[in-house]
């Protein structure tokens, strides 16, 4: 089978250097945690509690509530920030704090707080619960806004001098759709676009697929808000059937009769060795020959390399 391995496609820096900042401190003598998922998938969590790393993680509760939990040793900040609440909080408990805070993420904070004392309020574009959002807005909840769509725009004050920003991995089609609508509708309003340029370029690579590709397979985990927009991306930007799947495991062989020509793409939160076992897969994968229908086993061992 043909197969178009989409670059860039997997680890973004702001991936690749929280993992890397866990994996330099899994052997301190005390118990070390990471304050919600480093990044959003399930088997570098998996890896990483293997290092004896353990995840707090509760659906619907804050960084600052699920710091409750934490009562010693060392805590990690994901890839997504968190509020200053949050680095007072962990301090005055005493714990030893990791930032992991992807460099974007600490960009957009600071240009907010720039914009919040210039006497701005702001209008954040993010996914509701989204810990990336959670900490942006948690900045100063009441003259921060989140922006999930237009009627969110449209409850705004008209009289307000607004600027906007964004999650960095919100899709860059619909950012751009929010602010025309935001400018359109808001007198008084600056636009400070955010998306991270390895979303962008990502989301770019898969809006351009030849059009003599016939299915797309991006990997990753369903809780990647980034992995999830390059999904939609696909499926909107062409007619070609479109999967998202966490891994090999997940493949259904079936979707590949009568198709010749694949495309591959991931999460910026997905381990390359993931992707990679799926392209491989899919390059000697002959629907008419059985030999070739075997998937391989996954080596955990390899999910951090």
């Amino acid at each position: 089978m043909y197969v178009k391995a989409v670059v860039p496609r997997g680890y973004c820096k702001g991936v690749v250097r929280a993992i890397q900042l866990a994996k330099e401190v899994h052997n301190v003598p005390h118990p070390i945690y990471i304050l919600g998922m480093i990044v959003h998938n399930q088997y570098i969590v998996n890896a990483l509690e293997d290092l004896g790393i353990q995840t707090i993680d509760k659906k619907g509760k804050t960084r600052l509530e699920l710091l409750d939990e934490i009562n010693e040793g060392t805590v990690i900040i994901t890839a997504h920030g968190a509020s200053d609440e949050v680095f007072n909080k962990a301090k005055d408990k005493g714990l030893y704090i990791i930032d992991a805070s992807c460099l974007d993420v600490i960009k957009t904070h600071d240009l907010i707080k720039e914009k919040l004392s210039q006497g701005y309020e702001i209008l954040y574009i993010g996914k509701n619960g989204h810990p990336e959002a959670e900490g942006a807005i948690s900045i100063d909840k009441k003259r921060i806004h989140l922006i999930t769509n237009k009627e969110d725009i449209d409850k705004q004050d008209k009289n307000n001098h607004y600027v906007i920003t964004n999650q960095t991995t919100m899709s860059l089609y619909d950012v751009y759709d929010l602010c025309e609508y935001a400018k359109q509708n808001l007198p008084h309003v600056s636009i400070e676009k955010e998306t991270c340029k390895a979303t962008q370029i990502r989301q770019e690579a898969i809006a351009s697929l030849e059009d003599d590709i016939d299915i797309v397979f991006i990997i990753g985990d369903p809780h990647s808000n980034n992995t999830k927009k390059l999904a939609m991306i696909a499926s909107k930007k062409s007619d070609k059937d479109v999967y998202m799947i966490e891994s090999i495991n997940d493949l259904d062989i079936e979707v590949l009769k009568n198709k010749k020509k694949a495309a591959v793409s991931s999460g910026a939160s997905t381990p390359t060795y993931l992707t990679n076992q799926v392209i491989d897969y899919l390059k000697q994968f002959d629907f008419s020959n059985s030999k070739t229908h075997k998937k391989p086993i996954i080596d955990k061992k390899k999910i951090l390399d």
